[in-house]
């Protein structure tokens, strides 16, 4: 059987460090309320790059960390809510920039869960064996989304890419991905304006991020609580079969609410949430990458990702690493 094995990450954020005492300056807020309520201390925030910029170099880490060449990559798959254009994708302009010519590239959008999504998409191009050698990359500059105003949600965010390599292998890797969608819940959490309005509310400042967050927070725990058990008995394991839980970085309470629904340790789980906040579809890579060049992560031990975001979308993915 072909699986789909991660064989390089890699991530970037922007130099520009904005803390809670920033935002104190910005907004009605103080650094013990964010810290208490999100375990947000600092983001990264982008000054003048775009999420392609990020972007490229998170990939060209990964794919140096595969012990790979850009041209050895067959399938470009980009996590983003933040592209640089309309069109082409941020998948066709990252091609360009690694001078990658004639492999299929293209961007997904699914807010938080982007990358898991994206994963899931690459997982089923190698397994079908349409592709040996996948770049996935989650990339965001939210802060260009924000409303710097609103201390609801300019608190929350930040920008920032990582990236991963899959290659072909024999050797077990991807077990199984697990991805959903409700549009019904649009309304609590979008940005409410774009193309369909001809750009006129977007051009007026509204084109922000939204979110009713304690509706958001009720069914974020609910539904990740429902795909934990979901994964887990897809692949028949037990809780206690996960090394590691390497969740989408929204909040801290959310991330400890589905350690608890695991029975796992803190220490069992990747947080960057406190260095990076909300980075969206970044989020997840960005962990990983975090977890695997610092040691934590170790190869043959299993991950469980997990995801929330607007949509609503959720997935997940069981790794052995």
């Amino acid at each position: 059987m072909t699986y789909a094995r991660i064989v390089g990450t890699g991530s970037y954020l922007p130099e520009n460090v904005m803390t809670n005492q920033d935002l104190e300056k910005l907004v009605d807020t103080t650094d013990q309320w964010i810290r208490e309520r999100t375990g947000i201390e600092r983001r990264h925030i982008s000054t003048g790059e775009t999420t392609v910029d990020l972007a490229e170099q998170a990939a060209r880490r990964a794919i140096d960390a595969a012990g790979l060449s850009p041209r050895d990559i067959d399938l470009i798959v980009f996590a983003t809510s933040t592209p640089d254009k309309i069109f082409p994708s941020s998948a066709c302009i990252l091609q360009a920039r690694l001078d990658i010519h004639g492999c299929p590239a293209f961007d997904i959008q699914a807010v938080c869960s982007g990358f898991v999504y994206a994963l899931s998409v690459a997982d089923k191009f190698i397994k079908t064996g349409s592709s040996k050698k996948v770049l996935v990359i989650g990339a965001e500059v939210f802060s260009k989304i924000i409303n710097w105003q609103d201390r609801g949600t300019c608190i929350l965010f930040g920008d920032g890419a990582g990236a991963v390599v899959l290659e072909a292998s024999e050797e077990t890797g991807i077990l199984s991905t697990h991805i959903h969608s409700d549009g019904q819940y649009e309304d609590l959490l979008r940005v409410p304006y774009g193309i369909g309005d001809g750009f006129d509310q977007v051009r007026a400042g509204k084109g922000t991020v939204e979110m009713k967050g304690n509706e958001v927070f009720k069914i974020a725990v609910n539904t990740l609580g429902q795909i934990v058990d979901e994964t887990l008995l897809a692949n028949n394991m037990t809780k206690t079969d996960i090394d590691w839980l390497v969740p989408h970085q929204a909040n801290i309470r959310i991330i400890k609410a589905t350690a608890r629904k695991l029975r796992m340790s803190m220490d069992q789980v990747v947080v960057t949430v406190n260095e990076h906040g909300n980075t969206s579809a970044a989020s997840i890579p960005l962990a990983l990458d975090a977890a695997v060049r610092d040691g934590r992560i170790q190869r043959d031990q299993i991950l469980l990702l997990e995801a929330f975001g607007g949509g609503f979308t959720w997935g997940s993915a069981l790794i052995r690493y």
